[in-house]
């Protein structure tokens, strides 16, 4: 049967909507958010690199965290912008491939890095004599590769098994960019085997990063709890609660797209879920890690002073 279709190479990215009134107002609206999340993430990274006094373990991952988020959006909202206009809303078997690798390849590393963050914090908060000599650089660069490392490989498995299913039902994918759950619904090949191996990655991935964090908040908040300071308290308190909204729109979002998307949820809805992880998230970032963050503010002011 597969042998008398024709294979498809294309696909139409039919994209967030179909109304035409709604394109142009939709463009300006998503460009100024890119516009501002890439400004934000890169302006955060060379104010870490600039200030010595931000050359701290927390900073490292933050500027990391900064890079991939930027990444994220890049990886996603470019392509989603033409389709907006209907300039270019064809992409290749190729570059969807590609897209869903460097989206992917940065989601699963900043997984790791917030469950760096996490770990950073709880030494910081727990054994703040020994956080110089624990968050060593050595161990710093190790956590940071080994983010990189495990997106790496994640992501080249799942892609990799993309190129045992081909394509012939339909050339359109109900997505605004090449996610691969809207790829298995329009595969000739059975992709079983590709969903299950989503799952199980998405799933484990999930549950071992999310278990990790949350051991290492309740540690965090058991040493908040037994401190006389009340100062030392809301110090710690500060320190943490950016890193615990981020984590809670991060996770709480991917949740519900890869590991309940048995459950049912309806197109428009995985839609709804994917924007906000690949544009909102990376758009709040620099505003959640900076706004009441005393040593950024006050980077920004002697940058903006030079």
């Amino acid at each position: 049967m597969e042998g008398n279709r024709t294979l498809l190479t294309e696909f139409v990215l039919r994209g967030i909507t179909d109304h035409p009134d709604l394109q142009v107002p939709l463009f300006l609206v998503f460009f100024f958010i890119y516009v501002v999340t890439i400004v934000g993430n890169l302006g955060l990274i060379f104010l870490i690199w600039k200030d010595t006094h931000l050359h701290t373990p927390m900073y490292l991952f933050l500027g990391n965290l900064a890079f991939t988020d930027a990444c994220i959006s890049s990886s996603v909202t470019p392509k989603m912008l033409m389709t907006f206009l209907n300039k270019n809303d064809i992409i290749t078997l190729g570059e969807c491939f590609a897209q869903f690798y460097f989206f992917c390849y940065s989601v699963t590393t900043e997984i790791f890095l917030l469950v760096a963050m996490a770990y950073d914090r709880f030494v910081a908060i727990c054994n703040p004599l020994l956080y110089l000599v624990v968050m060593s650089k050595k161990l710093c660069t190790v956590l940071i590769s080994m983010s990189y490392l495990i997106g790496f490989v994640n992501c080249g498995l799942n892609v990799g098994l993309l190129f045992r299913l081909t394509f012939c039902r339909s050339n359109i994918i109900d997505h605004f960019y090449c996610e691969i759950l809207p790829l298995y619904s329009i595969a000739c090949t059975d992709p079983s085997l590709n969903a299950l191996v989503v799952f199980i990655c998405a799933s484990s991935i999930q549950i071992s990063t999310s278990v990790t964090i949350v051991v290492s908040y309740a540690r965090v908040l058991f040493a908040v709890v037994n401190m006389k300071s009340k100062k030392g308290r809301q110090k710690a308190f500060f320190t943490c609660s950016a890193h615990l909204l981020s984590v809670s729109l991060f996770y709480g979002t991917l949740l519900f797209m890869y590991v309940s998307h048995g459950s049912g949820p309806g197109k428009q809805q995985d839609k709804m879920y994917s924007l906000f992880y690949t544009v909102v998230i990376p758009f709040l970032n620099p505003f959640i890690y900076s706004l009441r963050n005393k040593e950024v503010l006050g980077a920004l002011k002697k940058v903006i002073k030079l």
